[in-house]
């Protein structure tokens, strides 16, 4: 099986042939994570209802949750603008995160940046 041409031609890949996917909550809108998807990943992310990343450090395909039971169940799926990303929407069953947050934003804490108006 492969990504579909029509969706496949709209990407802008990194060098190692990578988009950026942000996983976000479907019903609040709070950003879980950020993982990375290639064009099988993808695909399998669009075809079987969960989210499918590839593993730079490992170099492999995982299916959040088959090992946690964390399972994310897809909402819908976007390409921003640009084609460099898509925006993955989900209904998140358990933690997001590795380390059992709710979501890999919470633990890194606030940078403390200067607010506009």
């Amino acid at each position: 099986m492969t990504l579909d041409p029509s969706v496949a031609t709209r990407l802008k890949r990194d060098d190692a042939g990578l988009v950026c996917a942000v996983v976000q909550q479907h019903d609040s809108g709070e950003v879980l994570m950020v993982g990375w998807m290639d064009d099988e990943a993808l695909h399998r992310t669009l075809t079987t209802g969960r989210v499918t990343f590839w593993s730079r450090s490992r170099q492999e395909y995982w299916r959040k949750g088959d090992t946690s039971g964390h399972v994310q169940h897809v909402k819908s799926v976007q390409l921003d603008c640009d084609g460099d990303a898509v925006l993955v929407e989900v209904d998140q069953v358990g933690a997001a995160c590795h380390t059992g947050a709710r979501t890999c934003f919470d633990a890194g804490g606030d940078l403390g940046a200067v607010v506009g108006p």
